[in-house]
């Protein structure tokens, strides 16, 4: 491990991946650390992706597909299924990944761009000089070391830990915090190509439970709740237990995961000296579906960019990075999550009544192209004694 490069990444996920390949290409010195001993494992995600916001990243490669997906159902308290077939779905219907061998793939394309990767290396602390940061003190494979850089890009996820010491505020409000549990489950009779949303307070309150198909009979079953409903007496592993029980008796668990996803806005500014933050640590994670991986991949790519033009500079300040922070946010990205949060923040408020009659009267609609703005549509079309009540909807279109 060498001492000094030009950029240091930290996370090996889907951002670091390519701010990694990203500033490598464009000729910089890199160095990428990953603080478990393994690229994509544990999987910490329910795999799912767009099949076109894939494709603008990455040649899709049956080795890490599990499944092609072609529709996508979400399910009310009441029963009523809502069915997006493959050609008006758009980002809800893609690919099920194998994060796994995903995950190794992109890093293993940073390697081939020229970046240096190091596993089971943590960072401990950021190096800092005048207010800036340099670098950062890591801890690899037991042993304590120093890597100086230009630019460091901090992609290491929900925990967001090298921002925060960096003196970003990173801090995710316990209420917009989803609190995840999921099941690799096999021998389940499912349909293999729909991926199905299930939504109503005593199913996942605050938040919904998927059935992510990887194969015949084979599915990632998972569920997300609040922070704050899982402080008060269930824990999402409680109310996914209690849906795997009924509806799944005979089927068989090979893996459990658990975590947290951050559904909040994104950071307050995602730049700071000698510093950028991208993916999951950035908060740019969907806060309606918890999806990651296309944003994630967006703004690492995105901060390789930058942090290579302001490399060849000689100008790595706050105010020279300031670019990155201004584009994602200015992006088709940037307005999606605005958006996704407000119209989040109204159906967490929602009783399972409401949910009802909301699913029942666009249940039959065939969208000519579905997407969140045309469901808000037709939701204000349909139920206009709810027109008060859905007005925080329809500002979300202005």
């Amino acid at each position: 491990m060498k001492s000094n490069y030009d950029i240091l990444v930290i996370g090996g996920g889907p951002a670091g991946a390519l701010a990694a390949k990203t500033a490598a290409k464009a000729g910089n010195s890199v160095c990428l650390i990953e603080k478990r001993p393994a690229i994509g494992t544990p999987v910490r995600c329910a795999e799912g992706i767009g099949k076109e916001l894939l494709k603008e990243y990455i040649k899709p490669d049956p080795r890490w597909i599990s499944a092609d997906i072609e529709s996508a159902r979400i399910i009310a308290p009441n029963g009523t299924a809502i069915r997006l077939d493959q050609d008006r779905a758009g980002s809800e219907v893609g690919y099920v990944l194998d994060r796994k061998v995903f995950d190794r793939e992109l890093v293993w394309q940073a390697a081939e761009a020229g970046a240096d990767v190091i596993v089971k290396t943590r960072a401990t602390a950021p190096i800092m000089e005048n207010g800036a940061v340099r670098g950062a003190k890591v801890l690899s494979a037991g042993t304590p070391a120093d890597i100086r850089a230009e630019v460091v890009i901090a992609a290491d996820g929900t925990e967001a830990q090298f921002a925060r010491r960096a003196g970003l505020e990173t801090v995710v409000p316990l209420r917009e915090m989803m609190s995840c549990a999921q099941y690799l489950m096999t021998d389940i009779d499912i349909d293999a190509g729909s991926t199905d949303f299930y939504l109503g307070n005593e199913i996942a309150p605050e938040g919904y439970l998927w059935i992510f198909p990887k194969g015949d009979r084979t599915a990632n079953v998972g569920i997300g709740i609040t922070g704050r409903k899982s402080r008060d007496g269930s824990r999402a592993k409680d109310y996914l237990d209690r849906f795997v029980a009924k509806s799944f008796p005979n089927g068989k668990t090979i893996e459990a995961i658990a975590g947290g996803v951050p559904v909040c806005r994104p950071l307050a500014c995602t730049v700071a000296d000698g510093l950028l933050v991208a993916g999951d640590a950035a908060r740019v994670v969907d806060p309606i579906t918890g999806g990651g991986i296309g944003n994630a991949m967006y703004t690492g790519r995105l901060a390789g960019e930058v942090a290579s033009t302001c490399i060849e500079a000689g100008n790595c300040s706050k105010e020279s990075l300031m670019p990155y922070d201004t584009e994602w946010r200015a992006s088709r990205m940037g307005t999606i999550l605005e958006r996704n949060y407000k119209v989040k923040e109204y159906f967490i408020t929602l009783d399972d009544t409401k949910l009802n009659t909301l699913a029942d009267s666009i249940a039959s609609i065939s969208f000519s192209e579905f997407s969140v703005a045309a469901l808000i549509r037709e939701l204000i079309k349909r139920n206009p004694k709810m027109l008060l009540e859905l007005k925080a909807l329809k500002d979300t279109l202005a």
